[in-house]
């Protein structure tokens, strides 16, 4: 019998050490070498918070008293930190590193609640490709890493209700008002399937209709009883008083038989989500531990009041048959509740379709669909395969660990990791078809950046910030909507009305008083101005993708 036991230990360790191997070198596939255009801002601000501290005031663009949030200002310093010391290098590590933290949180929290490896690392690896194109060097990252010890935290507290969790759950939401304050709300979100779960419990148990039959009949039975030469009525009452209790008792007995062995839906009561509640009402106030104020609690419903979520790509409505990923993930959780016989937590199916409605709204939420949702995949999948197969997890593991397991195993994700991550070689930090970094050069070496006013385009205004250069408009969309900047101009409305040529450029030239433009080659402002108004522009600088010109005046 130690024998046995040894050995499952064994197998086990040995598929854990594999498992953390390969999804390692699978997330390093998966990390982008060229840097997306947040990351830009990022070092300058954390530059500038280094030097300065919190003001809550723009100090980048040259639009003048633009109220600024900070919303990620504790992750801005220590990049900007990782930067000064390592350069861009240092970034990209960090980046590969946290990559890979998210990958092995999802496999082992996986592994705790699901109860099995071999399902947690197939699903691992499919849950960092899906959100792929999220990997990158911005706070979501840290906040993908924390929503999933969130989940970890909230089971292990209701199936232990021991402190330890309970602390960790306190100390979470802190770290995100001061990492990544937008997504603060959504930490809350966590919490509700678990309470909907309870509460519906509590309904389960409760038959509304004869407890309010049962309530009459004491009352009727009360009154009676102060009434001479009414004992005849007072025992009709309280025999039907017996009967109704009996009925009800017999009721309770059949639901608890049911909940015991349900159809589809397992509903748990479990009392310790009555701490949990508690739990959740202190991290409320958490949001307060931040030098930003009220921020956390203000900033989703300004940025909701606004109109850059309807503007910015990642935040549009899910298109499901242009997202192959999502529609194969939700064909699969369908194809598992309808045409087998497994059976789904209630909690587990308030989160995923609560994910699943905030992902349709939401093409970004794909991330926390695939994180969160792993878990839940992870269980069906155990039971279909106990429930079909008949055969035990561990028993799969102990034959893949065999030699000719382990050759197959990494073979194919070393070759899958080399499929994903081949284009990535010859990668540079920064895009030049995207970023002006030759243009950058020249009007910092030739134009007085005390007296001109740029205009530039969305995608690589931080850039422009990054080198110095005081911007129009950059990929902080929050800052130059009213909702946060104080002012009467919708800065961020008139970029996007003037790029797709709804509004005259010439006319948001005009009203900004700007000196120059900078703009890609290919623009449509750049096609315009060289067939019909070339004589109102002096072209100043042009390369392979960028074109300054001087506004003549």
């Amino acid at each position: 019998m130690k024998k046995e036991v040894k050995k499952e230990i064994s197998s086990s360790v040995k598929f854990t050490i594999l498992a953390v191997i390969l999804i390692a070198i699978f997330c390093i596939a998966l990390t982008p070498v060229t840097f997306q255009n947040d990351t830009y801002y990022t070092i300058k601000i954390g530059e500038y918070i280094a030097q300065n501290g919190i003001d809550m005031q723009d100090k980048f663009s040259w639009h003048e008293d633009l109220g600024y949030t900070y919303p990620h200002w504790l992750y801005d310093l220590i990049t900007y930190f990782i930067y000064s010391t390592f350069g861009f290098t240092g970034i990209y590590i960090t980046t590969c590193i946290l990559s890979i933290i998210l990958g092995l949180s999802i496999y082992f929290v996986n592994t705790k609640l699901a109860k099995n490896q071999l399902f947690s690392f197939l699903i691992t690896l499919g849950v960092m490709y899906i959100i792929r194109g999220y990997i990158a060097a911005r706070a979501q990252l840290v906040t993908f890493i924390l929503f999933i010890l969130t989940i970890y935290l909230i089971e292990l507290f209701l199936e232990t209700k021991k402190k330890r969790y309970a602390t960790g759950l306190i100390i979470i939401p802190i770290i995100i008002a001061n990492i990544h304050v937008a997504v603060f709300p959504f930490y809350f979100v966590l919490y509700l399937p678990y309470i909907a779960e309870y509460l519906v419990a509590i309904l389960a148990e409760t038959i509304i209709y004869r407890k309010v039959k049962i309530a009459i009949l004491k009352i009727r039975i009360n009154q009676y009883s102060k009434k001479v030469g009414q004992e005849e009525k007072i025992e009709v009452l309280k025999k039907k008083l017996e009967d109704l209790e009996t009925t009800i008792d017999k009721i309770k007995i059949k639901r608890t038989k049911e909940l015991q062995d349900p159809y589809r839906i397992r509903l748990i009561k479990n009392s310790n989500v009555k701490w949990l509640i508690l739990i959740m009402i202190i991290c409320l106030l958490t949001g307060l531990l931040t030098p930003l104020g009220t921020t956390p609690y203000t900033y989703l419903a300004k940025t909701l009041q606004g109109n850059t979520t309807e503007n910015i790509n990642e935040h549009l409505p899910m298109t499901l048959s242009d997202d192959t990923d999502a529609m194969c993930a939700l064909i699969l959780f369908l194809a598992i509740l309808t045409f087998t016989k497994v059976k789904i937590r209630l909690s587990d199916l308030f989160m995923i379709g609560g994910l699943c409605y905030l992902m349709l709204k939401s093409r970004r939420q794909i991330t926390m669909f695939a994180i969160v949702g792993s878990v839940i995949l992870n269980r069906l999948m155990l039971q279909l395969l106990e429930y079909y197969t008949k055969q035990k997890e561990k028993e799969l593991i102990k034959k893949l660990i065999h030699v000719v397991g382990i050759v197959v195993i990494t073979v194919i994700i070393l070759g899958l990791s080399y499929y994903l991550g081949k284009d990535k070689f010859n990668d540079k930090y920064i895009d030049v078809s995207v970023y002006p970094v030759q243009a950058s050069d020249y009007i910092l070496n030739n134009i007085d950046l005390e007296t001109a006013r740029f205009y530039n385009e969305y995608n690589y205004g931080s850039y422009l910030l990054f080198r110095g250069i005081p911007v129009f408009i950059d990929s902080r969309a929050d800052l130059y909507a009213p909702e946060f900047s104080g002012k009467e101009e919708d800065i961020f409305s008139d970029f996007i009305d003037m790029s797709s040529i709804g509004t005259f450029y010439g006319d948001v030239f005009e009203k900004y008083d700007m000196t120059h433009v900078i703009t890609y080659k290919n623009s449509k402002i750049n096609m315009i101005i060289t067939k019909t108004e070339s004589e109102k522009y002096e072209e100043l600088y042009q390369d392979d993708y960028f074109v300054i010109y001087q506004i003549v005046k």
